[in-house]
């Protein structure tokens, strides 16, 4: 994948930085500090493009020349949005909800350039069906630390958290926590806006 300038990823996530490097590219990471908390806004698309907007503005004042990448995903189970879990009883409850169903992964991403200030958001929805699970798989996987810091409460790709899951209808890096093919075209495309790419 072709990028004309260094890119910095306003994200802690390793699964987003493990995807990114996946294309091949190089960046930095700077955490963004944007509080998560965006119980306000209940249109799921909404929630995850204006986060992953915030997140961008946020470490881009600190950037003179580069391509900043903010992005956030949610759980959304019968319209109600599901976060990262605040303890462990909120792990239970999430995955209790989850369990024999299906939902929603939204993950919204933005890419911000500097110095223009210029941006591209888009976003991504897949479908995720759980099997039935048991109560002591559930605690069994909260015992093991993985679900704390993953929207839904838990992780697809690399966790004990992949057994759960039946079936998916969609993107599969986007239940990870980056729709690789949505964020390569939109990358494609914003240079070319700029500029720095030639068709």
């Amino acid at each position: 994948m072709i990028v004309k300038k260094k890119i910095i990823l306003a994200s802690r996530s390793p699964r987003r930085q493990t995807l990114l490097r996946q294309l091949g590219l190089d960046f930095i990471v700077i955490e963004s500090g944007i509080d998560e908390d965006l119980d306000h806004i209940k249109i799921p698309i909404d929630h995850v493009t204006i986060l992953s907007q915030e997140k961008a503005a946020a470490v881009a004042k600190g950037v003179e020349n580069g391509f900043v990448i903010g992005a956030d995903t949610i759980v959304v189970l019968d319209k109600e949005i599901l976060g990262k879990p605040e303890n462990e009883k909120d792990a239970f409850t999430m995955l209790s909800k989850l369990s024999g169903r299906t939902h929603e992964v939204y993950t919204g991403f933005t890419i911000l350039d500097r110095p223009s200030n210029k941006f591209i958001t888009d976003y991504e929805i897949t479908k995720v069906t759980f099997r039935q699970l048991a109560a002591n798989e559930i605690h069994e996987y909260i015992q093991s630390g993985s679900p704390m810091d993953k929207a839904g409460a838990y992780g697809i790709q690399d966790d004990y958290g992949a057994v759960f899951v039946e079936k998916i209808d969609g993107c599969f890096y986007n239940v990870v926590g980056f729709p690789l093919t949505k964020f390569y075209l939109a990358m494609e495309v914003f240079q070319k806006e700029l500029g720095l790419l030639y068709e």
